[in-house]
This record gives structure tokens, C-alpha cells and sequence, in this order.
């Protein structure tokens, strides 16, 4: 086989390329690629790991990036089995415009542990408030016998670049650290 049909081979076996990290915008052929990736998936269970991350005490969030908000969408609608409406995902990125959001499972003793928590983004030696939280008041009980609150948090992205390493880091009331996560933009979409 000779040079150029081996390197031809080797991109071929490679796969599609993925992003070289999150957008907070995104143009009109990410846009189709993140609906064709949320219908194809709903014969993948774990289509969105690389949106996931966890942490030692057994935490977990999902980051909602544009590309992920619009893969969630099209995989609820061919769950479905519907087609998304024309106008759908473009209202989908307008409301979650300048907005990094995450989704965080966060494990406690009692049921109302999470209601006054603190998030924060630290980015370098800066530090960013929410513009969104929503604490779960009354957490569900989790099989291990202690409580699980799934909580909202929605940040806004002037300050953080898509190839951001950022550390989400949540306070109890008293000012103390509960749950911390890293999180690595540049390997998301």
C-alpha cells in the first residue's frame, strides 16, 4: 500500500473529528451536527460522557453547552419519534445565550442539605458568580441511604474561554467547600 492510501486509511479508521473544545456559539454546521448526534444516539446509552464529570466523593454534573443542549433536544425528539420544529433549536441557544450551565448531582444527609448552597467558577485566580441557581429544597433519597439533590447552576461565559480548565466549587451556607469538580472545556463540544 503506498503513502498517501495508508493516510487515507489511517483518517478513515480515525472516525469523524471532534471539536477541539466547547462553544458558546455555535455556527450553522455544528448546529447539524450536534441534531444528527442527538438523534443517532438514542441506541447509546452513554452518548454524552463527554459532558460528564465526577468527583472523589461520588458527585456528579453534566455541562450544557450549546453542542449538548441541542444533542439533549434531538434526542428527546426522536425518543418520540418526532421531528424537531424548524425554529426549536434556535430558541434553544437564544435562551441559553452568554450561559454556561451545569447540572449537578450532589450527595448529603438530610433532605433540605442543599437548599442554601454556593457555587462559584473559579477560572485562574478569579472567581465567578452564578447568574441562575436552583438548589433542590427537598433531595431524593439515594440507595445508599443518604440524600441526592439535583441542582442548576448557569454561569456567564465573558470571563471563561471555550479551552478553559475551570473548577466549579459549591459552599454550603457557612462558606465551607462541600463538592468540588474540574472541569476541562476543551475536551467538550
Amino acid at each position: 500500500m503506498n503513502a498517501p492510501a495508508v493516510s487515507v486509511l489511517v483518517l478513515f479508521l480515525a472516525g469523524p473529528p471532534v471539536a477541539g473544545a466547547a462553544s458558546f456559539s455555535l455556527e450553522p454546521e455544528q448546529r447539524s451536527d450536534a441534531l444528527r448526534m442527538g438523534a443517532q444516539s438514542i441506541t447509546q446509552d452513554s452518548f454524552d460522557t463527554e459532558w460528564r464529570v465526577a468527583n472523589q466523593a461520588g458527585d456528579t454534573l453534566s455541562v450544557i453547552t450549546p453542542f449538548h443542549r441541542l444533542v439533549l433536544a434531538a434526542r428527546n425528539a426522536a425518543f418520540k419519534n418526532e421531528r424537531m420544529k424548524d425554529r426549536e433549536p434556535e430558541k434553544l441557544l437564544r435562551e441559553q445565550q452568554d450561559r454556561l450551565v451545569i447540572w449537578a448531582n450532589l450527595r448529603g444527609p438530610r433532605e433540605d442539605f442543599a437548599r442554601f448552597f454556593a457555587p462559584r467558577l473559579l477560572v485562574g485566580d478569579r472567581e465567578i458568580e452564578p447568574t441562575f441557581v436552583q438548589n433542590e429544597r427537598t433531595a431524593a433519597r439515594a440507595e445508599d441511604g443518604g440524600y441526592r439533590a439535583r441542582c442548576v447552576y448557569g454561569f456567564p461565559v465573558k470571563e471563561i474561554t471555550p479551552k478553559s480548565r475551570v473548577i466549579l466549587v459549591v459552599r454550603d451556607p457557612d462558606g465551607r467547600n462541600v463538592s468540588r469538580f474540574t472541569i476541562d472545556l476543551a475536551s467538550m463540544r
